[in-house]
This record gives structure tokens, C-alpha cells and sequence, in this order.
């Protein structure tokens, strides 16, 4: 199984503590995003865990603690973007997470963490040029330290409406001019460019519409081959490994105007007095009504061309 920190919060940046002790304890417990008194409890044990796989725009507060992380195999995608405080008021200095990016791949292998560049929005600010300028000096800087990136548009969902309203989508045409400066940029530089959930017509211009988590990705950070399940993503054009992820929307402080993650700021900053670096819930504690469940949880590594598939289901009465 691969456990995700990073689909609903930046987990690194803000609760790794919260995280080391989980590990420490060996389990955690997740609320069902729709239905909270739905909880699931997850095992930690590197015995269980193919991968544990990170999305951070902030790796620093994790990086003290290899000693800890490294019983797991794993997988890292960092975020960078030009964007301002405008946009992104708590991110912290680009050129930082640039650095910290190179120490992780000296650390792991340039197979073990990709770059995320996204989402790409325009703005008075951000034009199409501007885009392919700041990509290319990213690439530049990162050069032999990751093999792959991954792109996105920005989705305008509601509550990014409300956030940023001074921001826009790119047309299909825009996105096409973006893919195929990317892609060249990317073959200079020795790097595959992926699209999050975009078109398939992208791949005329180069992208690798395959997914950025495929089981490819995966398995060549890990080193091993995985007998992964059909991937359970809701969106059609995912192809990706996802895993089980552990975190929470509505917690993410860094408070970039086009998250999809983060209903408001308001809302963010309640549920950050909540937490609890010793609670086994990322927000909160245990309440009345909770009906906790055991994952089912099984190693997905191939042995001898076939899975290597350790069940675990913790007690009852555990």
C-alpha cells in the first residue's frame, strides 16, 4: 500500500511532528472527508507500507530526520512556482526549497523526487512568456537532480473564484503553447514532462500524458516491482497510484489563493488551534460517535513475479 501525505494538506511543512509521532506509534487515524465520524486506521509499519509519498511546497522541518523516514521507501513531489506572496503568502524563499530539493535528491536519488510546477494560471502579472522564462531557469537549477515533472492548469473551482478573482484559466490554445515550450525545455534538460489531469492532446506536443504517480514512477523510486490494484482515483483521466492519504482539507497554511484544498482562511485557522502533534488525528481528538474501521492493508511488492501480499488487520480490541 502506498500512504500519500499530500493530496488534502502540506503535511511536511506544517505537522511533522504530528507525523514523526505517528510514526513513533506506528499507526493513524484518518475522518472521512464527507462523513467525519468515519474513521480509518491506518498502520505505519514500513512492513506494510510500499511507499510513503509526500507533496510539499516545504520539505526543511522533515529533512532533519532521515534517520526516522528512512524505513520507509519513498517517494517526494515538491512544488515550485514563481508566484509571489500574492498569490502564496506563506511559502516559504524559492531559492531555499531549491536547495533543500538538491539535499533530498543527494539523499534519496534524483528517481525518488520529482518537481511539480503547478497550477499554471495567468494574470496582469503572469503572461504565457513569463511561464517559459521561470520554467526554464527552474530546470536550469535543478538540472540532474530530479527526472521528471509534473504540470497542471489551474481549475477554477468556486472557492478559488472567491479567493483569487483577479486570476484566469489558460485556453486550450495557451495550454498548447505551454506544452510544447515545456516539452522542449524539458528535453533539454534531461527531464519527462507530465500532465495532472489534462487533455490527452497534449501529448502531440511531448508531454507524457501517462500520469505523474503511474506505478512506473513509483516503482522506479522504490526499486522494486508492485502488484498495485486498479487505481481507485474518482477522476477518469487519473492514472496514478495514490494511495491512501492521511491528511485533512481545510489545514493547509499556506494559504495560496488558488487552492483547491482550503475552503478559507478563516476556516484554516480554526482548525490549526485544533491540532494536536499528539492526537492520532491530524485535527482534533476522538469524538462520541466515531466508528473506527482497520484498513485492510496489503504489501504490493512483487516477489518471484508474484505479489508479495502481507494482510493486516489490527485486533478488534486493539
Amino acid at each position: 500500500m502506498i500512504i500519500n501525505t499530500g493530496m488534502r494538506t502540506d503535511i511536511p511543512a506544517f505537522y511533522s511532528t504530528w507525523l514523526l509521532n505517528r510514526i513513533k506509534e506506528g499507526y493513524v487515524l484518518v475522518r472521512n472527508p464527507y462523513y467525519r465520524n468515519q474513521v480509518t486506521r491506518y498502520s505505519l509499519s514500513p512492513e506494510l507500507v510500499d511507499c510513503l509519498a509526500f507533496c510539499t511546497k516545504n520539505p526543511h522541518p522533515l529533512m532533519a530526520h532521515f534517520d526516522v523516514l528512512d524505513k520507509f521507501k519513498q517517494f517526494w513531489f515538491v512544488t515550485i512556482t514563481p508566484y509571489g506572496k500574492d498569490l502564496e503568502p506563506n511559502v516559504p524563499d524559492k531559492k531555499q526549497v531549491i536547495e533543500d530539493f538538491k539535499v533530498l535528491s543527494k539523499h534519496l536519488g534524483a528517481n525518488a523526487v520529482a518537481l511539480r510546477y503547478d497550477p499554471i494560471l495567468l494574470n496582469d502579472n503572469f503572461t504565457i512568456e513569463k511561464h517559459v522564462y521561470a520554467f526554464e531557469k527552474l530546470l536550469y537549477q535543478l538540472q540532474g537532480y530530479t527526472e521528471d515533472v509534473t504540470i497542471s492548469f489551474l481549475d477554477m473551482y468556486d472557492k478559488v473564484k472567491k479567493n483569487a478573482p483577479n486570476i484566469r484559466t489558460l485556453t486550450d490554445e495557451e495550454q498548447n503553447v505551454i506544452a510544447r515550450e515545456f516539452a522542449k525545455i524539458g528535453k533539454k534538460y534531461g527531464m519527462v514532462i507530465h500532465a495532472c489531469c489534462e487533455k490527452k492532446e497534449l501529448a502531440e506536443y511531448g508531454i507524457d500524458i501517462s500520469g505523474c504517480m503511474s506505478q512506473e514512477i513509483v516503482e522506479k523510486a522504490i526499486g522494486y516491482s508492485l502488484n498495485a490494484p486498479r487505481n481507485g482515483s474518482k477522476r477518469e483521466s487519473c492514472n496514478c497510484l495514490m494511495g491512501n492519504d492521511i491528511g485533512m482539507y481545510n489545514t493547509c497554511m499556506h494559504l495560496c489563493k488558488y487552492c483547491y484544498a482550503n475552503y478559507s482562511e478563516e476556516l484554516v485557522k480554526s482548525n490549526a488551534l485544533k491540532h494536536n502533534p499528539n492526537s492520532p488525528f491530524l485535527i482534533g481528538e476522538s469524538e462520541e460517535d466515531d466508528n473506527i474501521t482497520n484498513a485492510q492493508q496489503l504489501l504490493w511488492k512483487r516477489k518471484n513475479s508474484n505479489c508479495e501480499q502481507i494482510k493486516f488487520k489490527l485486533a478488534d480490541n486493539e
